[in-house]
């Protein structure tokens, strides 16, 4: 490893420091977008448990707000439980954009890093360019030189398109991840919501 670093030269440098972050953020999109973390089985079943037994006081709510992303919209249904079908709704579009924009946290960063990957392995094949060019003088090219400059080139360019390539996958592969969860969230709210209209024309 040490030796394709060598013969990468230094601009492979900040193509490890983007690997490195993009391997993190890879991993703790993994780990925060588990479906049991935001979507927690029967989490909705006892919602609507609790709504029937009227036992949805202020402390199982807070209790509930904190216990996932799915339990933040639908403690937001129960605050709002007493309020208009229009006016809850309207919250709980508003918390529900908070939860979207906290479940697509880096998910802007990972996309960066699949973007600007390939132009620092295109960065690192000019400069390899620029050491096969400076390699040539009047009497003659030095082979040691042209060597590096080809290895400069080509390492890179290959390390720009290997970060890049599961950088994109991965970043798609979250985005799906979040449209979904945000699908089900909203029609557990909807059904919550329902729920406590039919309560109250009762």
């Amino acid at each position: 490893m040490l030796n394709l670093i060598h013969a990468a030269g230094w601009p492979v440098w900040l193509l490890i420091c983007t690997s490195v972050l993009g391997l993190a953020i890879i991993i703790e999109r993994f780990l925060s977008l588990r479906a049991p973390r935001v979507l927690p089985p029967r989490l909705s079943s006892q919602v609507l448990e609790v709504v029937r037994q009227r036992n949805d006081d202020t402390d199982a709510i807070i209790r509930l707000a904190g216990s996932s992303p799915l339990g933040r919209v639908l403690a937001e249904v129960l605050v709002n439980r007493h309020d208009t079908p229009q006016n809850r709704q309207i919250a709980v579009e508003d918390v529900g954009k908070d939860v979207a924009h906290q479940l697509n946290r880096y998910l802007p960063a990972l996309a960066t890093i699949a973007v600007v990957a390939p132009l620092m392995g295109l960065f690192g094949t000019v400069v390899g360019m620029i050491e096969i060019f400076a390699s040539y003088t009047p009497s003659g090219g030095d082979p040691a030189q042209l060597a590096r400059g080809i290895s400069i080139a080509l390492y890179n360019t290959a390390f720009g398109i290997i970060i890049a390539i599961p950088a994109l996958i991965c970043h798609r592969y979250f985005r799906s991840r979040v449209d979904h969860f945000l699908h089900r969230m909203e029609r557990e709210a909807s059904a919550l919501s329902r729920l406590l209209d039919r309560g109250a024309a009762q």
